[in-house]
């Protein structure tokens, strides 16, 4: 299966965007905290984040999309960012808590951090909701990531891409990093995680009919529970941004962002269909939801 996986090699088109500069402003840089929302998600519901990496934004990829805006630190080398304390004297503000769930994701990629066991835990302890961690599954090679991670009650692992030619393109992983790694540790993952574990696969443009075969076949494979294809609906930010973890629109914005063009509703649709009649998994993407 590995060698069908990374077979395929399309030819990308750059995603249109536009750029939005404001008029220059004073601003005071927006102060750190680590529980931050609640933010409404079309996945989650109304989401109270919590952000285990920090100030500067630290992440294994660069992806094309991010819309935190600029990764200011690319490694993959664990390390405490945020400690445990400060996360819960911070949860402690936001109580009773009264959201759909808690999510760990932030200012990068959270299993880069050290104590990412001990935040799930205590997310789980204090606030008694659920909890969603959003990875781009670049360790789950690591057996002790995966032990942490199992303590959620849902997962959700990014994959953007199927080939390694798209995946460069799109993810712009730390040097070393392959696309056939992250998905064994994927394949690794499902076999040990007895919660919820999603897929999610952000589109910038449509898939050949041989990458949607590809990814049929894998996800065939994984049964995860949920698929959720996604597109550019925030815009990204030049400079990391702080407020950029939550909701913002494509309205102005006190710093310069670019407008990334999302795909269509005729190009989401067929994709999901196409891909739930082959897996019988359920598929869910932005469009729809609005539109409902």
């Amino acid at each position: 299966m590995a060698q069908s996986i990374t077979q395929y090699q399309p030819k990308l088109k750059s995603s249109t965007h536009t750029l939005s500069t404001p008029t220059p402003t004073t601003s005071t840089p927006t102060p750190f905290t680590s529980v931050y929302g609640p933010v409404s998600s079309w996945r989650f519901g109304q989401s109270l984040g919590i952000d285990p990496i920090g100030h500067h934004s630290t992440c294994s990829f660069r992806c094309a999309y991010c819309q935190l805006g600029k990764i200011e630190q690319v490694q993959t080398t664990r390390q405490v960012f945020v400690s445990t304390r400060h996360i819960e004297q911070d949860l402690q503000t936001f109580a009773p808590w009264d959201v759909d769930v808690v999510t760990l994701s932030g200012s990068g990629e959270p299993t880069l951090a050290l104590n990412l066991g001990e935040i799930i835990t205590l997310a789980k302890t204090v606030t008694a909701k659920p909890i969603a961690v959003l990875t781009n599954g670049t360790l789950l090679h690591d057996a002790t990531v995966r032990a942490e991670l199992a303590i959620a009650h849902e997962v959700a692992v990014k994959l953007d891409a199927i080939g390694p030619v798209r995946f460069q393109r799109v993810n712009r992983p730390a040097p070393g990093m392959t696309l056939e790694q992250i998905l064994q540790g994927i394949q690794q993952f499902r076999q040990e995680y007895t919660g919820r574990l999603a897929i999610q696969t952000m589109l910038l443009s449509p898939w050949s009919v041989a990458e949607q075969d590809t990814y049929i076949t894998f996800v065939q494979h994984l049964q995860p529970d949920e698929i959720q294809l996604n597109t550019p609906t925030r815009p990204k930010p030049v400079q990391h941004e702080m407020d950029a973890r939550g909701n913002h629109a494509a309205g102005d914005r006190p710093y310069t962002v670019h407008h990334l063009k999302p795909l269509s509703e005729s190009v989401l649709q067929p994709m999901s269909d196409r891909i739930h009649r082959a897996t019988g998994i359920p598929v869910r993407h932005p469009k729809q939801l609005l539109t409902q």
